[in-house]
């Protein structure tokens, strides 16, 4: 663990749990497991734990290319799971930490957009300009469309 006290990762996460429960269509809560958790619509798309675990959900092959890049780490118990895990262990993860689930709220978000309740709910969130916003890599970006890596367009076997 870094220099930082437990105080300065706590306030850390406060402040991601208030930055992300000001995306729209998320709600936060407790999570089962302690901490807080957050959705969209009725998926969960993360939780954070006041020392700073961050469990966050992704489609599987998504997950596998972010732990492939060094990006996050296998989930802490799920291994086998589109979970992942990040430490938060100073302030400084923040940005990183920001990402990671905003990426997981886009895959989400999109969809949702896909039904017509998300498609009404989500209209104002452009997740192609926001995705564009993250600057992912290319196997990230593949990984998110469900395709293969240069292959724009068509989908993931």
């Amino acid at each position: 663990m870094s220099g930082s006290s437990r105080a300065e990762i706590e306030s850390t996460v406060e402040d991601l749990i208030e930055d992300v429960g000001s995306w729209p269509g998320v709600t936060t809560g407790e999570h089962r497991f302690g901490g807080t958790e957050w959705r969209v619509g009725p998926r969960e798309i993360g939780h954070v734990h006041a020392w700073g675990m961050l469990d966050v959900a992704y489609l599987r092959a998504l997950r596998d290319v972010l732990i492939e890049e060094d990006q996050t780490g296998v989930h802490h118990l799920l291994n086998d799971s589109g979970w992942t895990t990040l430490y938060i262990e100073e302030p400084g993860d923040y940005d990183h930490a920001r990402w990671l689930v905003r990426l997981s709220y886009l895959y989400h978000v999109n969809i949702l957009k896909k039904t017509p309740a998300g498609a009404e709910e989500f209209a104002a969130v452009d997740v192609e300009s926001e995705l564009e916003a993250l600057n992912p890599t290319e196997s990230v970006r593949a990984a998110f469309e469900r395709r293969r890596p240069g292959k724009a367009g068509e989908p993931e076997k």
